[in-house]
């Protein structure tokens, strides 16, 4: 097997790290501009945010960060992740990512990181809407990455369309191939054809295309009101 592919490759990165930060890598290839070493965020900058913190940083987020922590084409196109420096505690958690309203937030529990092995290097991340209570989202950071790199890819700018649902929407699954990423109450999902990945939330539907020749031709055999065509 050769190239990436973004349904074949998924499995083995839900289940491995390694693996996880290898598809990221594919993805950006493959999707837009290859990952290169000034794209991740430096090492002093995250142990400048465990000093402010007070909290030792998964290794997973150190990772991540790493790779992918200075590319906002990769995790920042409609919600964030945050600078290091703009890390904070939140009822005991980590905040990392905020929505781009402010109404939810994302973090790791700094009870999850004590210990050490496996489960705190690779947390639990939990979301908070309106700065209530931590509600569960991914069981690993790693997986988390993939759901916001993927759902972040929908929403990058001149390459990407988005309407509301309809009925004729009814059978993406039919037309389209699933991603298998899952997502918490299944209320989002990816589905991908030919130079197209999909993100379905329940109520919109956003596409990504790999080039503006195959988004229009997306366009043309799928009309709708797209908020961009």
């Amino acid at each position: 097997m050769t190239g990436f592919d973004i349904v074949r490759d998924l499995p083995a990165a839900l289940h491995d790290r390694e693996a996880a930060w290898t598809y990221v890598r594919g993805f950006a290839a493959h999707w837009g501009v290859p990952l290169g070493p000034g794209d991740g965020t430096p090492g002093p900058d995250l142990d400048a945010a465990e000093d402010a913190l007070g909290v030792r940083l998964p290794a997973a987020l150190r990772e991540a960060y790493a790779l992918f922590g200075r590319r906002p084409d990769l995790h920042a196109n409609l919600h964030g992740l945050l600078a290091p420096e703009d890390f904070y505690l939140h009822a005991g958690g980590v905040v990392f990512r905020e929505e781009n309203q402010g109404v939810a937030t994302w973090g790791v529990l700094v009870a999850d990181l004590a210990g050490g092995g496996t489960a705190a290097a690779d947390p639990p991340v939990r979301m908070s809407i309106d700065d209530g209570p931590w509600e569960p989202w991914y069981d690993s950071f790693s997986v988390a990455c993939l759901e916001i790199v993927l759902s972040e890819a929908t929403q990058a700018g001149e390459l990407c369309d988005h309407r509301d649902l309809d009925d004729g929407d009814d059978d993406l699954a039919r037309r389209f191939t699933r991603v298998p990423l899952p997502f918490p109450g299944d209320e989002v999902a990816f589905y991908t054809a030919l130079g197209v990945l999909l993100c379905d939330d329940g109520a919109m539907l956003s596409v990504r295309a790999r080039d503006q020749e195959t988004l229009d031709r997306f366009r043309d055999d799928h009309p709708g009101p797209w908020l961009n065509g």
